[in-house]
This record gives structure tokens, C-alpha cells and sequence, in this order.
């Protein structure tokens, strides 16, 4: 005796799954259908890399320049020409460096040391003068005189930091005029030889001269001890 079979509804059509499964090798791969969002590329990644380490490259840089350096003075360079840039470096004599950083990276590099006191230059475009000799002056004056035949009068020192202490725009004349070690010798070879009232005359100068007077002094006799 047949049995037939009946359904009460009728059995999907098998076409769909065919056509899957022959465009599609691996069918269950259709639930990573890609979205909207796109993820940031790579090219992205490595430019914010470099990025980071070229302001960790100039942080080093400035904390290198630090390093034996006698005066650090900030000078407004807005509107400056890089032609004007590379006059200005080679007019500068070897013991000063000019660097352009921007401020959060400097007074990153000068945190925690005795060139915080530079902080009131954080402020408009700078670019810094490393001075690494004592000849303050000498140091400045190339400045000065660039200033002066480019006519940039607007394009002043914003500041300096020299001996821990802050110099804004109208103190640098007293870094401008600071004796040289040279007139430091004169001085005191002149208080030597002259009566005792100059000698006296010149102990009543300021405590900074005096200061100067004394170190020259010493540097003097450790000078004539090394050749002895």
C-alpha cells in the first residue's frame, strides 16, 4: 500500500541558496559586510608619529643649546623672510645660535630649571638666541645691527633669561653694556695700582661689578699659576 505525503505549505524555492552558494564560495562570510565608519589610515598614524617625534627632536635640541649657556633672549620674528633667516644666522658669531621653536616645546625644554624665568616670552612667534659666552654684549650687538640695516624695528628681543633673572624689552640695555671681560681687567688693574680710595670706590659698586671684579680676578691668577 503507497503512503503519499502531504504538506500544508509548499517548500521554499532552492534557486536563492544556489546562487549564494555558487557567488559566494563561503556563504557564512556575508555577515562582515563593511560599514559606514572608516577606520583612521595608516598614513594618518604615521604622520601624528612623526609629528610627536620631531617636537620631541626640538624639546632635545633646546635642552642642548642650554647646555653651558650663559644668556637665552627671544626675539619676535613675525613677518621675518627665510632669506632674512639665514642672513641673520651668518652674521651671528659662533657662540650664538639661533633656533625657531615654538614656545609650548621651549618652555617644555626649560621646565624645572634656571631658565623658567624665560616664561613672560611664552607668548606671540619667537626665535631664540642661545648664548654660550660670556661676552653678553658682543653676543647681542650682530642682533642689533641686523635689526638696524633690515629696518625691522618691530622686531625687537620680546626678552631674555640671563643669571636665573627675567629681562624684558626696555632691560637689555644693561645686557648691551655690560663690561667686557677685557674692560673687567682694566678695572681692577687700574684699582691696584691707583690709591687706596679707588680700590674703595670700586668695592662700593654694585654688587654685580663687584661680583665681575672678583671672578675676572681669580680667572687672572689661575691663568698665571697654569703657565707658572
Amino acid at each position: 500500500m503507497e503512503t503519499t505525503l502531504f504538506l500544508s505549505k509548499p517548500l521554499p524555492p532552492t534557486k536563492l541558496s544556489h546562487s549564494l552558494t555558487s557567488s559566494f564560495p563561503n556563504p557564512h562570510k556575508l555577515a562582515f559586510f563593511p560599514t559606514t565608519h572608516k577606520k583612521p589610515t595608516s598614513n594618518f598614524t604615521i604622520k601624528a608619529a612623526i609629528s610627536r617625534t620631531k617636537k620631541e627632536e626640538t624639546v632635545e635640541t633646546v635642552k642642548s643649546h642650554l647646555e653651558n649657556c650663559y644668556l637665552v633672549a627671544a626675539i619676535n620674528y613675525k613677518g621675518f623672510t627665510v632669506k632674512q633667516f639665514q642672513e641673520l644666522r651668518k652674521a651671528l658669531p659662533e657662540t650664538t645660535k639661533l633656533v625657531v621653536a615654538k614656545n609650548t616645546l621651549v618652555e617644555k625644554a626649560v621646565e624645572n630649571t634656571q631658565w623658567e624665568a624665560i616664561k613672560p616670552c611664552m607668548k606671540g612667534m619667537n626665535a631664540w638666541l642661545f648664548v654660550h659666552t660670556e661676552e653678553i654684549p658682543g653676543a647681542l650687538k650682530p642682533y642689533r645691527t641686523f635689526q638696524k640695516e633690515k629696518k625691522l624695528e618691530d622686531n625687537d628681543f620680546t626678552g631674555a633669561c640671563f643669571e636665573g633673572k627675567f629681562y624684558g624689552p626696555e632691560d637689555f640695555k644693561g645686557l648691551e653694556t655690560m663690561p667686557s671681560r677685557a674692560d673687567v681687567y682694566a678695572k681692577l688693574l687700574g684699582s691696584l695700582k691707583t690709591p687706596g680710595i679707588a680700590l674703595v670706590g670700586t668695592l662700593q659698586a654694585p654688587a654685580r661689578d663687584l661680583v665681575l671684579v672678583l671672578k675676572a680676578y681669580i680667572n687672572k691668577l689661575e691663568e698665571e699659576q697654569q703657565q707658572g
